[in-house]
């Protein structure tokens, strides 16, 4: 995907839809989208159909600085200024659409691909990730983790929530109660994925030093009526936030394994965040969990007990540097509101607001009602100094946030730590 457009070499995309790729949207196009979105690029070689050489000089012409073959040809492609990629991944889905290869095979091509995936700034090394199990293939990263872990930074995982089977999936609209059970306990399901391979990859690798990759995560659903099956465009409900609000949470207080997760696509593909038309644009239920949920950025994770379970809620908390306190909560409950009292620890609380996403099961936005399923601001009710009570609706996501008195550590305040 590189040089004038159109002499871009074209591809039948068998996978998805068997339409011709123009590669209009290449490498220098996706980096500056990264660019202007502020973001990390991560970038996958394909070691299924691909060669080493292929791989080798797509690093070089991105990443090296100074002159060879490819740095020219990226000069007479516009660019001067090697870029900085922060993600590689060798390799995807091998297991399946990569190549249908046993773990030890791609386990030794791994080793042979990542040798000449070269990191050409010692500052700034490639982190190198290797392609991990499809949903529970426990052995698949057994194998893996111990023929190259030791030549790895990450192992990715992959988890879809499907209601029916691969054939007939189920509707992304038109659904019943036990479907959304049978949806939301899939998504549950990510908790025991993560702690089986986490598990595994200690054996191997104690200090943590490799990280799990969720890479592709989400709902996957039919297509909806009338569109090409190949392209996956499916609505979003408050099953998908739901989803979202669940599976975050699990990553947050995992995350000293999980270094990365990644809703795989993101406008108009499965558990979309935007759906667009032209020039008109949709915010889906998921795009507002995201919203709701980016506080816990760059937070610190705090720990959490429970004194009495809640039934059909699950939280995550985390702690800026200025001494705010943020707690996501969800109830996937259809039926019943949920109460929940948050108890902290340290000093008491001298202010509290919070954000709620809530509504039928099957609400979703349109482009005749973008906005039928908004968060909405409320302030929950103090229950003590160091208390606040919350009841939150059925299906609902929920994001609080506590400001506690001022917390002062050997003359320094929180934020100067």
């Amino acid at each position: 995907g590189i040089g004038p457009k159109e002499k871009r070499k074209k591809m039948v995309n068998n996978n998805w839809g068997k339409v011709t790729e123009d590669n209009s949207f290449g490498t220098h196009e996706y980096m500056e989208l990264c660019r202007q979105l502020g973001c990390k690029p991560y970038i996958n070689g394909n070691l299924g159909s691909g060669t080493i050489r292929e791989m080798a000089e797509w690093v070089e012409y991105l990443t090296f600085s100074g002159e060879s073959p490819q740095t020219l040809q990226r000069l007479e492609n516009g660019r001067a200024e090697a870029w900085e990629i922060n993600y590689f991944g060798i390799g995807n889905e091998n297991w399946g659409y990569g190549g249908n290869m046993r773990a030890s095979y791609y386990a030794d091509e791994y080793r042979r691909y990542q040798t000449f995936v070269r990191s050409y700034d010692p500052e700034r090394p490639l982190y190198k990730i290797a392609c991990g199990p499809g949903e529970d293939d426990y052995a698949w990263t057994r194998e893996v983790m111990e023929l190259c872990g030791k030549h790895m930074d990450g192992l990715s995982l992959h988890h879809y929530c499907i209601p029916g089977t691969w054939e007939h999936k189920g509707s992304a609209v038109e659904f019943d109660g036990r479907e959304y059970d049978t949806t939301i306990n899939q998504a549950l399901f990510m908790e025991e994925l993560i702690c089986k391979n986490k598990e595994i990859m200690a054996e191997f690798d104690p200090e943590g030093r490799v990280g799990l990759i969720v890479d592709e995560w989400g709902t996957w659903f039919d297509v909806e009526p009338g569109t090409n099956p190949g392209f996956l465009y499916q609505q979003n409900t408050m099953r998908d936030a739901l989803v979202a609000g669940i599976t975050l949470n699990i990553f947050n207080r995992h995350c000293d394994r999980v270094k990365m997760a990644n809703l795989a696509q993101t406008v108009n593909v499965l558990q979309a965040v935007l759906l667009t038309a032209g020039d008109h644009m949709v915010k889906t239920p998921t795009y507002h969990v995201f919203d709701l949920y980016q506080v816990h950025q760059e937070g610190l994770l705090l720990e959490t007990e429970e004194e009495n379970a809640v039934p059909n809620v699950t939280y995550s908390a985390s702690k800026d540097w200025g001494g705010n306190v943020y707690v996501t909560l969800c109830n996937f409950s259809l039926e019943k509101e949920q109460e929940v009292e948050l108890c902290l620890e340290g000093n008491g609380i001298s202010a509290v607001t919070g954000r709620l996403l809530t509504g039928k099961m099957n609400g979703k936005n349109t482009f005749e009602e973008p906005e039928r399923i908004v968060p909405e601001n409320f302030v929950p009710e103090m229950a003590g100094e160091k208390s606040v009570l919350l009841v939150l609706p059925p299906c609902s996501v929920c994001s609080v946030s506590v400001r506690q008195s001022r917390e002062v550590y050997g003359g320094r305040s929180m934020g100067e730590v």
